[in-house]
């Protein structure tokens, strides 16, 4: 028996989606369950310092981070695969990751790793933001959070940067990306109003990244002050208060330049970029579930 085929549809050629433009990779249950779980690791790992007790051996994440590398890399797996898993429905639904989505974001990764050494150790300048914030706007949060953390990994086997930092900037890259795919308009702001949207959060994004490092880093630092010290034990609000001008004394420096060549590279390239990567999940056709004609029949001795 054949299957009934949209009017219109030429044989051969893949029906419409009814998937609304601007998410070529949406979420869905499975994704958002392991995205949160993902999260939820990220968070614990990076704030656990500050609610540990005065008798605990704070030695630095040259020990845990092994581990929660170890775990990172399954959940970025797991993303992957609820994504795969949440592939099209028969009814023409939301599309999941497919072998098109993985080899583009394959090529994402890639020239993030490559953008990132062009800045890195000046004043903080790092070019890979603003792609990693303008790619995770066209392709979603889901995709944005595994491209964001894929870059981060392959530009520290790039440039040799491999240590216990490494799996923090994995989580808070793919933090700046997820955030990205989550603002609003998605499907119809366009123009300088999505450009000026999107150096906004760049340079939110950009000044939080570095405060979210800084937390990974900040209570096994020797020698401080005690103003901007870590005190183990002391109360949560005193000790971010410190953190605070911690971060006002030292990285704010690199924040703020990271920040504005991030608002300069979305206003300047954002149009270009943003079309390039639209351009290119339309060719690929990420939101077209295939559906076919059955062979026309032909009348005898036709």
């Amino acid at each position: 028996m054949s299957h009934p085929v949209p009017s219109g549809v030429p044989a051969g050629r893949p029906a419409p989606s009814a998937v609304p433009a601007g998410r070529p990779v949406p979420l869905g249950r499975r994704s958002v369950t392991v995205l949160l779980l993902t999260s939820l690791v990220g968070v614990t790992a990076f704030g656990w310092p500050l609610l540990a007790s005065t008798k605990s051996a704070l030695v630095g994440h040259a020990t845990d981070a092994p581990w929660l590398f170890a775990l990172l890399l399954p959940l970025l797996l797991a993303v992957v695969i609820a994504q795969i898993s949440e592939g099209r429905t028969a009814g023409g639904g939301a599309p999941g990751l497919d072998a098109k989505s993985v080899a583009l974001l394959g090529v994402l990764a890639a020239a993030g790793a490559a953008l990132r050494p062009l800045g890195a150790g000046t004043a903080g300048l790092e070019p890979m933001f603003f792609l990693m914030v303008l790619s995770g706007r066209v392709l979603g949060p889901g995709f944005g959070f595994v491209l964001g953390s894929l870059s981060m990994f392959a530009s520290a086997l790039l440039t040799g940067g491999v240590g216990p930092w490494l799996p923090f900037q994995m989580l808070a890259m793919g933090w700046v990306c997820l955030g990205a795919g989550l603002l609003p308009g998605a499907a119809r702001l366009r123009g300088r109003p999505e450009l000026w949207l999107l150096a906004g959060y760049g340079a939110l994004a950009s000044v939080l990244y570095g405060t979210i490092m800084n937390l990974q880093g900040w209570p096994y630092i020797a020698g401080l002050s005690g103003s901007i010290s870590f005190v183990p034990g002391d109360p949560l609000p005193a000790n971010l208060v410190r953190f605070a001008a911690y971060c006002l004394t030292t990285s704010l420096g690199w924040d703020l330049p990271r920040a504005a060549l991030t608002v300069v590279l979305c206003l300047t390239l954002g149009t270009a970029v943003l079309r390039a990567l639209r351009r290119a999940t339309r060719r690929a056709a990420f939101d077209a579930p295939v559906a076919f004609r059955p062979p026309e029949s032909r009348p005898p001795g036709g």
